[in-house]
């Protein structure tokens, strides 16, 4: 027994000879108020802006406005613990998310925490939800498409790898619908999805999560949440931690796709922070800077530019950083890839370019927005249709007309326009958008009108086959060489003696036929992006013969 308790005492004087004491300082400051959300803290002399503050009991706060006497602090979580003379302390780090490729198929809150009880996530760091957006030096031009997969989207109002495209309507007219059959239609195609949800019901939120997991989306799709009863601090930065999860993808040279749903709601947040920690009211009570709130959020969206470095000709690989090279010796660069080109036609032979590992990668944006009665002037609406690339505006009437996706193609446009399709596309929609429009001043017309010229009637008859083309049921997303060839079979008149409630049966058949009896067609114009003349003719033929031996 003595020798056991020799042998603790031993153990115990190793312990404490072997403590070596650790000091940290931190800034400390004490709760003045709180309450709604947000506190007022003395002390906190050295804290700067957007900096991770936590009161006494672990809550989390966001150093938001730093006064002379005071610093207001947004409360990112349950406030009603946190009371006056609680003790508060700086964190140091300026507010950040956890990101890298181990959150793919995750649901996490605005803070990047997992919410969907699977477990803690294997993140690879940390990025500032807040940062300055890419210069023009660092982008290149949008000329990649986002295949939505939905027809009357990747026809007319194409969207680009790197656009800010929005979706703009009233309630309940299939605007979030349109984004998840894009996040739908990535599976497969490289693209890394992330769904913000912005002060919406819990129970919606799972509703969406359960139909990307039906459709096997989840595999390449990350949802940040911030729900309706979450604080109104939360539901503010959860676009910006979306977003910095999504830029750690294009930063190392993938795409990522993120959709913001919805903005509105993100501005009703910040508009509620702002209040409360006084900061004027200006037009509608929202703060001066709601216009900012949104152009540094979606500025961040680009598509970043290929880097190429010249290299001896015996090189072979993908080059990890700019400076290695055959022999650790690069012989220029980084350069766009004409720069390249032209300075090593100058080396002479026995050079090439390669692409830098990690450049190239973008981040595509599709901002909603929710309309109250179709008033697209009213104010936060007019901001985010002047900071975006285009919208996409999805109408009441024709949503309850039975035209879905209800997209008013008049006053829907892409600011990128063709340099973001195909040439397939192209040459099969070059006027449909003109066309589609012009039916639909037609159609409005003819109600009134009692006799029809001959001419009319055709345009009439044709708009209508399309419109019905354009339909489209929900999370049924079509591949780009059905969308062509269908599109194509519309617009050379092959539907025009189709009665209008056979349509639906006519374009499933259609599509059907092409893929078990001339499989060489899509799959030609997958390999090409064009329809070549052959190719052309070979489907003018499979159009023939289909038509004449289907039966309505």
């Amino acid at each position: 027994m003595s020798d056991l308790i020799k042998q603790i005492t031993s153990d115990l004087q190793k312990q404490i000879e072997g403590f070596k004491p650790e000091f940290n300082v931190s800034d400390a400051g004490v709760v003045l108020e709180a309450g709604d959300g947000i506190a007022r803290v003395q002390g906190l002399a050295k804290v700067r802006a957007q900096e991770l503050v936590q009161f006494a009991n672990g809550v989390i706060g966001v150093a938001f406005n730093l006064e002379k006497e005071n610093v207001g602090v947004i409360i990112m979580g349950d406030y009603q613990g946190i009371t006056e003379g609680m003790s508060v302390r700086g964190l140091g780090r300026i507010a950040s998310v956890p990101v890298g490729d181990a959150m793919i198929g995750r649901v996490v809150n605005a803070l990047g925490e997992p919410i969907d009880g699977k477990g803690p996530i294997a993140t690879t760091g940390y990025r500032p939800i807040e940062r300055i957006a890419p210069g023009v030096i660092e982008r290149q031009d949008v000329d990649t498409p986002v295949q939505t997969g939905i027809k009357s989207i990747d026809s007319m109002i194409p969207i680009g790898r790197g656009q800010r495209e929005l979706i703009i309507g009233d309630r309940q007219t299939g605007k979030t619908a349109v984004a998840i059959d894009a996040i739908i239609n990535q599976k497969g195609k490289g693209m890394v999805c992330i769904y913000v949800a912005i002060g919406q019901k819990k129970a919606a939120v799972a509703r969406t999560l359960g139909t990307l997991e039906k459709f096997g989306a989840m595999e390449h799709t990350i949802i940040v949440v911030a729900s309706a009863d979450e604080s109104a601090a939360l539901q503010y930065i959860a676009p910006y931690a979306g977003t910095a999860i999504g830029e750690e993808f294009m930063e190392t040279g993938r795409d990522a796709l993120i959709i913001y749903d919805d903005l509105s709601k993100h501005a009703w947040a910040y508009r509620q922070v702002s209040l409360l920690l006084r900061r004027p009211p200006g037009r509608e009570a929202y703060p001066g800077d709601v216009f900012y709130l949104h152009s540094r959020l979606l500025e961040r969206s680009a598509r970043l530019a290929t880097q190429y470095v010249i290299v001896k000709d015996n090189f072979s690989g993908v080059l990890a950083e700019a400076n290695d090279g055959v022999d650790g010796k690069v012989y220029g660069g980084p350069l766009s890839k004409h720069e390249a080109e032209e300075a090593a036609k100058k080396l002479g032979g026995g050079h090439k370019i390669v692409k830098v590992k990690g450049t190239g990668g973008s981040l595509t944006s599709l901002p909603i927005i929710e309309t109250l009665l179709g008033d697209v002037s009213a104010y936060i609406p007019t901001n985010v249709i002047s900071i975006t690339d285009g919208q996409i505006y999805l109408e009441g009437n024709l949503f309850n007309a039975g035209i879905r996706p209800a997209v008013n193609v008049g006053i829907s446009v892409s600011r990128v326009g063709g340099d973001a399709q195909t040439k397939a596309m192209k040459q099969v929609a070059g006027r449909l958008r003109l066309d589609m429009a012009a039916y639909r001043e037609l159609a409005a017309f003819a109600l009134m009108a009692s006799d029809l010229d001959k001419s009319t009637q055709q345009q009439l008859n044709r708009g209508q086959r399309m419109q019905e083309i354009l339909k489209q049921p929900q999370y049924s997303p079509m591949e780009f060489e059905d969308q062509v060839m269908v599109i194509f079979a519309g617009t050379n008149g092959y539907a025009d003696n189709v009665p209008l409630d056979k349509m639906a049966q006519w374009q499933v058949d259609l599509i059907r036929y092409l893929e078990s009896s001339y499989p060489e067609i899509g799959k030609d114009i997958v390999a090409k992006k064009t329809i070549a003349e052959d190719n052309r003719n070979a489907l003018l033929k499979a159009l023939d013969g289909f038509q004449a031996g289907w039966v309505a």
